[in-house]
């Protein structure tokens, strides 16, 4: 029984723990799962969460979204004025890259408010490293990005469409495969062929939208500082709601808006897949290779 090992099992229990600990701090970014870390020890994952538990007090998982965690509380000690900076200075590296390969422009009040009547909308589902993509497209550029895990993809489909009913959907996978590449690829981020997207949203969302492409790769800030470069500084809740409904995922960083304690906070496509984003980042804004 596990309450009568010996001392040499326990030395090399706590080893083992202590080599997965190590393993994990080098790969969160990853986000290993129980299961792999029991193939790589040869053993099954309820033997390896109970030595975790018992060596460690927490689950493999958990360690990982600590680190996780951790790093997105350093990525706000970094750049509480990252808004500031970036409507000053020009910023070198993937992360000011990244804001020259996106160029964006607005429908007007009167498109949003027919609910999207008289646009054709292109849309492909894809694979990227974060599961499946369901991209947009209108024919002035791209104006949704979803994801969805595997089954899914209906629901991420109909929750998009909802919000232009009246739009008429067209599956076009030929016509949407070709940004996707783009977007989730480092290498053809270039500024002299931006990316176009199109927002299709209220004057107040659409100005929320907009402040989201100013934070940096690599970088984050709050929903607070964003009421206050949009003016209204009060408005930290309806800004949260406009973060909330943002259409274009990835493209448009709202997943680099963080709570003013660093914690993650929501994300409409799952924390799990925020984490994955902001450590792919994480590492190609330290110089790293995405996966």
């Amino acid at each position: 029984m596990e309450s009568t090992i010996s001392l040499k099992e326990a030395a090399r229990d706590y080893e083992l723990v202590r080599q997965n600990l190590d393993y994990l701090r080098e790969h969160w970014r990853e986000q290993p799962s129980l299961e792999l870390l029991a193939e790589r020890n040869g053993l099954s994952a309820a033997h390896l969460q109970r030595l975790f538990m018992r060596w460690a007090g927490l689950s493999p998982k958990a360690f990982v979204q600590a680190l996780t965690i951790d790093r997105a509380r350093q990525l706000l000690r970094d750049s509480a004025s990252v808004l500031d900076t970036s409507y000053e200075v020009g910023l070198s590296g993937p992360g000011r890259l990244h804001d020259l390969f996106v160029t964006h422009e607005a429908m007007t009040p009167g498109a949003y408010k027919a609910r999207g009547k008289g646009l054709t909308i292109r849309y492909g589902f894809h694979d990227c490293p974060f599961g499946k993509v369901l991209l947009m497209m209108t024919g002035q550029g791209i104006c949704g990005l979803a994801f969805a895990d595997a089954g899914e993809e209906a629901t991420s489909l109909i929750d998009m469409q909802a919000r232009w009913p009246e739009a008429e959907f067209v599956e076009d996978r030929a016509a949407t495969e070709g940004p996707v590449v783009r977007i989730f690829n480092p290498g053809r981020w270039k500024a002299e062929q931006p990316l176009r997207i199109v927002f299709i949203g209220t004057e107040f969302e659409t100005r929320v939208w907009e402040t989201l492409l100013r934070i940096p790769m690599g970088r984050a800030t709050t929903y607070s500082d964003i009421a206050g470069h949009i003016g209204n500084p009060k408005a930290s809740r309806a800004v949260g709601a406009a973060v909330g409904k943002n259409p274009i995922s990835f493209v448009v960083p709202c997943h680099r808006v963080l709570g003013k304690s660093g914690g993650l906070c929501g994300y409409h496509w799952g924390l799990t897949r925020k984490q994955a984003i902001l450590g792919w980042e994480a590492g190609l804004a330290t110089g790293g290779k995405a996966a």
